[in-house]
Order: structure tokens, then sequence, then C-alpha cells
């Protein structure tokens, strides 16, 4: 048996994550996908989602997810609407995620092209989804779940494949996966996205001892984002913002960070660390996501019941309630997604509240290069929306701290508990920067053959297996 990889995302940039695993035996060929993202962030990016991938989904026999961040799951619908049939695995909180991520961002879709089409301002005449809701329930269909720790043995016995916690959102794996060929058997491991040790909702990523090939996330590969304490750094921030007597608008990424986000302000209000001003979580999908938390209580360490919850705490459901936020003002908090402003409730928030110079918005965790999260971080003094040119007069602030990606320590704690180095290892799912100074750290660690992918690059893993 022979084995080959090929880097269809998340190579060179942290978007549309894509492995194509391929065994190749006499006279048949097997594949199967890890990860399934959409591109995000940059057009040019943006524009691959609209390209022909170099494979046929119909000969497509498995796909793995590591979790159901839309940049992991959300190229999905496309595959199966253009004849993938195959199992689509992943961890049981993971499915339950997916039915509201991918749903969503369908709805998002079907709503912008409709929106394009209705202005006029679309290349495309008609401007069209890249999927539908439609789409996703036959995504749906083909999920299997499976629990953490529980060997799977798939393609006739051919890969086992194993999910991990990766402690990076609810539900989120690194996949082990041994590939029995004729004569070895050989242990290949793809981090997925790590999480952070020490997070008070989520569990550290599990131990890893040993893999022949290693595909590992740089996200942060640079640089270390920890907050030695990041309930001060957050009242800090807060109080800072309420003091300019206007609203504090936080950007944060419906699934993980905003829960993150709730834990922290409900134990600060407790305490009395910052004032009791009502906080808005305009963001339907984080509020879906916080409800599945206590059907999950094993897959993070909150335990059971509504653990979000408390006074002042108000769920804004309607469209309608959420625009009536625009005319607030005095003091008061809302959270909404996406965490990278690219798209959802929170830009429509932004095009009324980035001009006024008592409000505030605050950017927690990473932005992507080519997002306009991205832009406000660099300073830009205008922002386009909704055609419109709009000046950006409100405090910008950002705190890295609170991502649910490991940082460049906390990577390098993980790939420490390897006894021996892999054969070889890929340096995946960060910018050039940040994937190269991860790469060239191992190096130096005396660790044999580190490799940072180039996109559409095929690899041989594996011959005469």
């Amino acid at each position: 048996m022979n084995v080959h990889l090929q880097f269809l995302g998340a190579a060179h940039c942290v978007t549309g994550s894509k492995y194509l695993l391929t065994l190749e035996e006499p006279g048949r060929r097997r594949q199967v996908l890890v990860d399934c993202g959409l591109f995000q962030g940059y057009k040019e990016l943006r524009l691959r989602n609209r390209e022909k991938l170099p494979l046929a989904p119909a000969e497509v026999e498995a796909v793995v997810l590591t979790h159901a961040h839309i940049d992991h799951s959300g190229y999905l619908p496309k595959l199966v609407k253009d004849g993938f049939r195959g199992r689509i695995f992943c961890t049981e909180a993971t499915a339950d995620l997916l039915s509201i991520m991918l749903l969503d961002s369908a709805k998002l879709q079907e709503e912008e092209a409709a929106y394009a089409n209705e202005k006029g301002y679309s290349r495309h005449h008609p401007a069209l989804p890249l999927y539908t809701q439609a789409d996703v329930e036959a995504v749906l269909a083909l999920v299997a779940s499976v629990a953490y720790e529980a060997p799977l043995a798939v393609l006739g016995g051919a890969l086992t494949l194993t999910f991990r916690e990766a402690g990076h959102i609810l539900g989120s794996a690194l996949v082990e996966m041994d590939v029995q060929g004729a004569h070895q058997r050989r242990h290949l491991v793809f981090s997925g996205d790590l999480g952070r040790y020490d997070n008070p909702v989520l569990h550290d990523p599990a131990r890893v001892t040993q893999a022949d090939v290693l595909l590992v996330e740089s996200t942060y590969g640079d640089r270390n984002t920890r907050l030695p304490d990041p309930e001060t750094v957050l009242a800090r921030t807060v109080n800072e913002a309420l003091d300019r007597g206007g609203v504090l608008l936080i950007a944060a990424f419906a699934v993980g960070r905003t829960q993150a986000l709730l834990y922290y302000l409900k134990k600060l209000l407790a305490a009395g660390r910052i004032p009791p001003v009502p906080v808005y979580v305009d963001s339907p999908m984080a509020q879906r996501v916080a409800d599945l938390f206590p059907r999950h209580p094993a897959a993070h360490r909150l335990g059971h019941g509504n653990v979000f919850d408390f006074p002042g705490l108000h769920l804004v459901a309607e469209a309608a309630q959420s625009k009536a936020l625009n005319q607030k003002t005095g003091l008061a908090i809302i959270v909404s997604a996406s965490g990278m402003c690219t798209g959802g409730r929170i830009v429509h928030h932004l095009h009324h509240r980035l001009p006024r110079p008592t409000d505030t918005l605050l950017l927690i965790g990473y932005q992507a290069e080519g997002t306009r999260g991205r832009r406000l971080l660099a300073g830009e003094k205008a922002i386009k929306m909704f055609g419109d040119l709009v000046p950006v007069r409100c405090h910008v602030e950002h705190l890295d701290g609170f991502s649910a990606h490991a940082d460049r320590q906390e990577l390098l704690r993980w790939l420490d508990q390897f006894q021996a180095p892999p054969q070889r290892t890929f340096v995946v799912h960060g910018e050039p920067p940040a994937a190269e100074d991860l790469a060239a750290t191992l190096r130096q660690r005396h660790w044999p053959c580190v490799e940072v992918p180039e996109y559409l690059e095929t690899v041989s893993l594996f011959k005469g297996l």
C-alpha cells in the first residue's frame, strides 16, 4: 500500500482546513478527507470556495471532522452537493454543533445573496449562495458521532481512527489514525485546533506521545498570548470602556468565545468588579450553543444546568430586537458575532457604533488577514460596509489572551510530550510567519523532516506499507 496526503487548505493560511488522505493498493484507491472547511478572510482565499476541488467527491469514502468551526466544516454541504455520499465522523458534541453552524452558514449565504441581488452590488447576476439550508440537511443525514477514546475501524479495517480531547471548543478533537498495510502499521496524528491549558471552561488537550506523521496547527506558532490574570485584564477593559459613557460592543465567536466570555462576566459581576450594566447577547447561534453544554457535561468543566445565566443578562432572539439595540445609549455591553466582524449581526452594530466616540469595540482573539476585524485592529480610519464608507471614531481595543487557540508556549508544551519526534511533521493552519517560526523551532530541537506545506501540495507518506 502507498499512502499520500494532499493539502487542500490551511496551508500558509489559517482557514479552509482540508487534508486528503489517499490509500493506494493495486487496482484500488481509497480516500478520506480530514476536515472540510470553508476559506475565509481575504477575497483571494474566499474565491477558492468556488473552485473545483482536485478530487471526485463521490470517490471519497469518509470525512473525519476535528471540530465544527466553519473553517473546518463549512464546505461539507458543497461536497455533498457535488456527490459525496460517505459517512462524516465526528464527536457527539460536534455532531450537535454541526446542525447549528452549518444551517446558520447556509442562512447567512442565502441572505447575503438576496441582499446583493436587491442592491445590485454583486458581480454575479444573480448572486447565488454556495449552498442552501436544504443542502445542509443532506449533510446531517450522513453524520455518525463517535465517542472520545473509542477506536473506530473504517475503510474495511484499513484505517482506524480515534478522537481525543483537543480543548479548543465544545466537542473539538485531535485525531489519531492507524493505517494498516499488508506489511506494516503506521500512526498519523492530526492536531486539529489545539486549545489552551487550564481553561476554566474546557478540558486540556489530550497527551499524545507517538506519531510517525504529525500535522500540527500553528495559529500562534510565533507568539505567546497567554494572560497571567485574564479576569483582571477583562475587568479593566470593561471598566475603561464604560467610563467613556457609552456602549461596549464585543465581537466574539458564537462558539466557544462567547461562552467563555459569559463565564468571566458572570464571575466579575458577582464579585462586583464591574458595574451591573445590562449585558445583551445578540447571537442566536451563541445561545443555541450555550444550550448544548448541559447535554454534554463530560465535554467541559462546568457541570450540569444553565451555567451561563446571571442577573442582567438579556438574550436577543429576534432581528427586530437586534436592530433596536442600535438606538441604545448609555452604559451597556453587547456581545455579538462573528468574532472577526466578517458577517452576522455584529456588522450592523458596527455600522452604527463605529462612528460614536463614546462607544468601544472590543476584539477578542485572533483576527485573520483580510477580515474586517484585522483591518480595524490595524487602525483603518474608515471601513466600507453595506455600500457605505463608515468612519471609525469609536475606541478599538484588542485582547488576544482569550483566544481558544494554544499559543506558542502551549503548542511546544503539547509537542514536548512526544517520546520521540515523528518521522515527518507538517506545520499547518498558520499564516506564513507563524508556521515558519514554529517549524524553525522544531528543527532547532532536532526534529527530523519538518515541513510547511504549500496549498494543493501532495506528499508521499509511505510506500510499500
